[in-house]
């Protein structure tokens, strides 16, 4: 099917409660565990979570590291309220791990970042070379590269399947936000198209289960 972008921002109120109220434990820690697979010596000194929202992976990465420096960007400032509200009650974090409001494509974007982690980003991206051109901007030489994001359904009808598979006892503005998303996503192919525009064929491509994609490697 086509692809039809949805909003580039997730800033409703509502939309920034039911995500934070949601428990993707599992799946956030499946995404850490992942990234020390892929890294075993970790993502280095200063690292980048793009597009954090409420800081999930921000804060998990964090602790995964005691060592390093975690900034969590994103350009909606209901998500990073929560995040900032988060942080308040690890008070041990706060010299490590901080929150940035910054729309891409940004000047101002961190530099020299040894690590860089994207989670369901990328599809929210109405030109997504957005996302790969702040990658090699942010990126420190050799640094490591983590992009996880939803991938788009041949169909609607498989897109709806997977609502009911995984959604269906969610509140409303998730089920329809899940929906939207799935629509938005990119495949495979079309990611290796835009890494290759960027200059980034270094970083792998592949399929993830019935409904992700996984990017990742190092930079030169």
């Amino acid at each position: 099917m086509q692809r039809t972008p949805e909003p580039e921002l997730m800033d409703a109120p509502e939309q920034a409660s039911a995500y934070a109220a949601a428990d993707f434990s599992a799946g956030d820690q499946a995404l850490i565990e992942r990234i020390q697979a892929l890294f075993p010596s970790g993502l280095g000194p200063r690292v980048l979570d793009l597009g954090c929202g409420p800081g999930n992976i921000s804060f998990r990465l964090a602790r995964a590291d005691s060592a390093a420096e975690v900034i969590g960007l994103d350009g909606a400032p209901a998500m990073l309220q929560l995040a900032q509200q988060s942080l308040e009650k690890e008070p041990a974090l706060a010299k490590r791990l901080s929150f940035v409001c910054l729309c891409l494509p940004s000047l101002a974007l961190p530099k020299g970042c040894s690590g860089l982690v994207s989670n369901s980003l990328l599809h929210h991206l109405h030109d997504p070379l957005v996302l790969w051109q702040a990658i090699a901007q942010a990126a420190a030489p050799g640094a490591r590269v983590y992009v996880k994001d939803l991938r788009r359904p041949p169909s609607p009808e498989v897109a709806e399947q997977l609502r009911q598979r995984y959604l269906a006892d969610a509140p409303a503005v998730l089920q329809h936000d899940y929906l939207a998303s799935l629509h938005a996503a990119f495949t495979a192919a079309e990611v290796e198209q835009q890494l290759h525009r960027c200059g980034l064929d270094q970083l792998q491509v592949a399929e993830v289960d019935d409904r992700y994609l996984e990017i990742w490697g190092q930079l030169p």
